[in-house]
Parts: structure tokens; sequence; C-alpha cells
């Protein structure tokens, strides 16, 4: 008998893997799910995007195996799209690195980063996949809570007392998924230099910066954070190519090598075609951001009265493509409260305790739903 390798032994199939399929089973039998569950933009990129691609497929060379550091174009593409949205300077030969979706970077960096017992610090609540890669590299998880009285903003002078002699990486996400609270940027600094203080690599997670945010903002803006930070970014919600799986990660020389020496022996390199519709995704004028935004906000005003019905409380000032809420007082567990309208309702939404013990008494709403569709499930209640 063939066994499976210990690691799998740490994880278990992704919540949306499972659910899903439940859900796909009752749409089987003819059940009119409303899924608001899943952050999949259900938009489409630009037509400068699709016209970028359609044309690369003809060009010379598109169809053989491209550089594992992405086009030069690409990479200035990202440097200038880092100076123009974020005053941030990056040198594209040495401080960029292309990824196939930002998911694939929290893999490359923790392989590139972390020896068995090693331990990193995480968000609870916060993404799963940063617990999961952890995991399966032998790394031990190190939890720091985020509440809504501290604005879900790591306590710092709490993680100082801890002893953190073996913590190598920490993973932060502003704004934040999946609560959407923002950081500020004397919030940005105080972090920074606590993982100055403390040796530790800390890695801002940033997909979500342009969706419902008047000041997008990275890390790298603090003075010097190059040399103890990282940042993630993606395509996938800003511009609507999810399922291109466009990401790239930002940093010093010595820390994208580190990465690089990992990604170059995993993959081959992106599709030349998506690299050219990534290219011309990243030079999109403020027009684009202006109208994304006009349809989120007309969801979310939507989402925020299906909340109310629901009875449930949330930050009107939260950014990003979800509303997180909290449910009324007395209210059944958070994935008791989700089934229960489910199976009454025939709508899907996330219970918060995917995202941790902290996420327990919240729902999460996508606006990854047409209006319609919105106007639809407020109906039903």
């Amino acid at each position: 008998m063939i066994r499976t390798a210990e690691r799998l032994n740490s994880i278990q199939e992704y919540y949306f893997s499972k659910k899903l399929r439940e859900v796909r089973g009752l749409m089987a039998q003819g059940r009119p799910i409303i899924n608001m569950g899943i952050g999949s933009p259900d938009l489409v990129p630009s037509k400068k995007v699709l016209n970028a691609i359609q044309t690369a497929v003809t060009e010379n060379g598109a169809h053989q195996y491209q550089s594992y550091q992405g086009l030069p174009q690409l990479r200035n593409a990202i440097a200038q799209f880092y100076k123009q949205r974020f005053q941030v300077t990056a040198d594209p030969d040495t401080e960029i690195l292309p990824l196939m979706g930002s998911k694939e970077g929290i893999m490359h960096i923790s392989l590139a980063f972390l020896n068995e017992g090693d331990e990193v610090l995480i968000p609870n609540p916060g993404y799963p996949t940063y617990t999961s890669v952890t995991n399966l590299v032998g790394a031990v998880p190190k939890y720091y809570d985020l509440t809504d009285e501290n604005g879900w903003f790591p306590d710092l002078e709490e993680l100082q007392k801890q002893d953190l002699s073996k913590v190598r990486v920490m993973w932060l996400s502003y704004p934040h998924m999946p609560t959407g609270a923002t950081a500020t940027r004397d919030q940005f600094k105080k972090i920074v230099a606590f993982a100055r203080k403390n040796d530790i690599l800390l890695v801002n997670d940033n997909p979500y910066s342009f969706v419902l945010n008047s000041d997008p903002a990275s890390i790298l803006s603090i003075e010097n954070a190059k040399d103890v930070c990282l940042e993630l970014n993606s395509l996938s919600k800003t511009f609507n190519m999810a399922g291109w799986r466009v990401g790239f990660v930002l940093g010093n020389d010595e820390h994208i090598n580190a990465i690089l020496k990992v990604k170059s022996n995993m993959d081959s390199g992106m599709f030349y075609g998506i690299q050219k519709g990534a290219i011309a995704a990243l030079e999109s004028t403020d027009d684009w951001f202006e109208e994304l935004n006009n349809v989120y906000g007309k969801r979310r005003a939507l989402v925020f009265q299906l909340a109310d019905t629901l009875g449930c409380t949330y930050d009107r000032n939260a950014v990003g493509m979800f509303v997180w809420a909290k449910l009324p007082q007395g209210s059944k567990s958070s994935e008791e409260f989700i089934d229960d309208i489910l199976y009454k309702k025939d709508l899907f939404i996330t219970p918060g305790t995917i995202f941790g013990s902290k996420g327990e008494g919240y729902i999460r709403f996508s606006l990854c739903i047409s209006e319609d569709k919105i106007k639809e499930a407020i109906a039903r209640f």
C-alpha cells in the first residue's frame, strides 16, 4: 500500500474546496443557491488587457519557455506601478520577481526562509494559507490575535513580551483580509521597527489596496523597510485577473535572490501572452480604478442592507471586496449561522471561523456578485 507523506497530516483540505462541493451538490438538486462566499472577481479585465494577450500569442517566441524572472518589460511595469501608486522605488532588475499568483509566493518565501522547527507569526484572524504552508514546510505557526477593539492591528507591546527567539517570518496583510482594516503609516513604522529589533522577516500580503480604498499604501514606503520586509501583490483583485495567476514580490536583492532559487526549481516561467496582458493592466489609468470602485461601491451598499436585515454590525470604513460583519448578540456559532441560512434561504456566506478562532462571531460577505443577486438575497429575508 502506497502511503502519503507525513506532511499531509499537518493540513486539511481547503475549506472552500470542501464547502463548495456541498454547495454544488445542493445546486445539482435544483436549489437556487446564491454564493456570497468566494472572493473571485466576476468582472472582466479591460479591453486593453484582453487585446494585449490576443496580440501577443502571434508574436515570435510567444510559445517558448520564458525567463524565471519574467519579461524585463513586466518588471519595469511593476516598478513604474509601485512608483506611481505607492511612491516606492524598486530596481526592476534585482528587487522585483513576478509570480504565478501571490499565493505561489507564500510557498516560495516559506521554502526560502524557514527551516523545520522555525516559528512563524500568523494573524488570527487571517488568510488560512499562511498556516497551511507553514505546516507543509515543517515550521511552527505562532498566532497573534487581532481584535476589533485594537483596529485589527497586532498588539506589538504584548508580542514583544513573548519568546520570539525562534520566529523567522511574520505574515501580515494590510488592507487586512478578511476584516478590510487598514494600517496607518505610523503603524507600519512601528511594525517595521518591531521586525528589525527581533530579526524577523516581515511579509505584507497586499492584494486589496485598490478596491474601495481611497489611500492605497505599501509597507515598503517606510524608510529602509526593504532591509526586513517583503511585499506580495497580485493582479487578481485590482484588475479582475484571478484566473490569469499573476502576482509579484518586491524586496531587497538578497531576499529576492533567495526566493528565485526556489522558484527557478519549481516552474519554467509565466506564459508570454499573460505577461503582456499584465503589462497592459499595470499601465491602467485612474479611470479604470474609478469604474471598478463604482461597481463595488454599489454592491457594498446593498450588502450593508443585507447585513442590517440579519442584525449584523460592520465597519463602513473597511476596504476591499468583502464586508466583515459581527453577528447579533446571542447568535449561534458562525458555522451554524451560515449553515442555517444556506439550507433555509439558499444563500452561502463565509463563516469567520475559517480565518481563525478570533473569527468566531463574525461572517464575511463577498462583493463578487451582481447587484441583482444581492437584491434577490435581501428579498429572501
